[in-house]
């Protein structure tokens, strides 16, 4: 049988392995939450703009390498999912992210006193 130091020390290991990683993946939701504010932001200006133009007012479409012609309300509601879609996900992130920062926080060695 190993000693019980060998035992406490390799737990205290794995128990920082799991908080390293689970601080890395707290960090990566900030990011992602970043990331999309931006997008719904841009996708929210880009709209406005659009929506002070005459309704009868072709635009051009960025897909790819190349450019496609649509109307003003296709492209109005593609702004509008794009906006949807990203107020989803940084619901979801943020539900994640608290899920990880309690779990951290749970954490047994980490309301020791110093």
């Amino acid at each position: 049988m190993a000693p019980p130091v060998d035992l406490e020390l390799k737990a205290f290991t794995e128990l920082q392995a799991k908080v390293i990683d689970t601080q890395q993946k707290v960090k990566l939701a900030d990011i992602q939450i970043e990331q999309l504010n931006r997008t719904k932001k841009h996708a929210h200006l880009t709209d406005t703009e659009i929506m002070a133009l005459v309704d009868e007012t072709n635009m051009y479409e960025g897909v790819g390498r190349m450019f496609i012609l649509q109307s003003k309300e296709v492209i109005h509601n593609q702004l509008l999912e794009k906006q949807k879609i990203a107020k989803e996900k940084f619901k979801e992130l943020e539900q994640k992210k608290s899920c990880l920062e309690m779990l951290l926080f749970s954490l047994p060695f980490l309301h020791l006193p110093l």
